[in-house]
């Protein structure tokens, strides 16, 4: 057997296409979506996904606006940068680009946004809306997470799914939402990480089996039962000379080996990461929608 493969790809781009056409409902009540970025220090991976998060912006008909400041910024400088985008009304969406170079910083930059204006689903009261099962904007990866797997018609209802890892991310958030009454939940959940024991005694009984924990390779075919659905949330750079880049993204999971007893699996690249994005550009929609509704 070899598994479906869940293409993130595809789904994110369908789902940019209904954004677009909302984006265009708005924009033709006066209202044009807009995102505000701020990207602090030079790192050149913060840039590429900002950059990647700009064109999606332009293609889905967003408004983008960016501001970068020096890794050297200090703290007032960096939520004045935020305090500016909260009261600019063009602005529904905010996005700080994480890590920031202090993450010391990063709690007080995060509290500063607006919840309303919340892109990342970051904030502590979108979290604990979500957690309560209140409207909120919900992270962007577990939520792209639940659409793959909705949009690929997977049960999810019912399943006993598991997830490796325990970042406030990823791994909380999207147990959370596993496990939460509503369309895209109402499964059973079970949380692991790299100090479980017997993991994967654990990880056989998936029916969907979400790798989350940033390891290379952690989830090897006999820790996964025949015929589960496997999402690799893993984005591990390991060196290849023969590479374009000098190294190529790997998951977390052992893609050519699982592949032969999953069901369905996700490729890195190409599963979740471009679903993260899109996400992103939803909550950012979904902020203008609200903005509309109460005006």
């Amino acid at each position: 057997m070899s598994a479906d493969i869940l293409d993130g790809k595809q789904i994110a781009a369908d789902i940019r296409e209904e954004l677009k056409r909302r984006a265009a409902e708005l924009t033709s009540a006066g209202v044009t979506p807009g995102l505000g970025v701020l990207l602090v220090g030079d790192d050149p991976a913060s840039r590429s996904y900002v950059t990647a998060k700009e064109r999606a912006c332009e293609k889905v008909g967003l408004h983008s606006q960016e501001t970068v400041l020096p890794a050297s910024a200090s703290r007032e400088e960096i939520l004045e940068v935020v305090r500016g985008y909260n009261a600019d009304e063009r602005i529904h969406g905010i996005l700080v680009q994480l890590p920031l170079p202090d993450s010391a910083m990063e709690a007080d930059v995060i509290e500063t946004i607006l919840p309303e204006k919340d892109a990342d689903g970051f904030h502590p009261v979108s979290v604990g809306r979500m957690m309560l099962g209140l409207p909120a904007p919900l992270p962007c990866t577990p939520h792209g997470i639940l659409q793959i797997l909705k949009r690929s018609g997977v049960t999810i209802e019912g399943a006993h799914a598991v997830v490796v890892g325990r970042s406030n991310i990823v791994g909380k958030p999207v147990a959370n939402l596993l496990s939460r009454k509503w369309e895209l939940g109402n499964a059973t959940v079970t949380v692991c990480h790299t100090r479980t024991k017997d993991l994967g005694a654990i990880t056989r009984q998936a029916d969907i089996l979400i790798a989350a924990a940033g390891k290379h390779n952690m989830i090897s075919a006999d820790m996964v039962r025949e015929g589960a659905v496997v999402i690799d949330v893993g984005v591990n750079r390991i060196e290849d000379p023969s590479a374009k880049r000098g190294y190529r993204l790997r998951g977390d999971v052992d893609f050519e080996a699982v592949r032969e007893k999953a069901a369905a699996i996700t490729p890195v690249p190409g599963g979740v990461g471009p679903m993260t994005i899109t996400m992103l550009l939803q909550n950012t929609v979904e902020a203008a929608e609200r903005v509309v509704a109460n005006s």
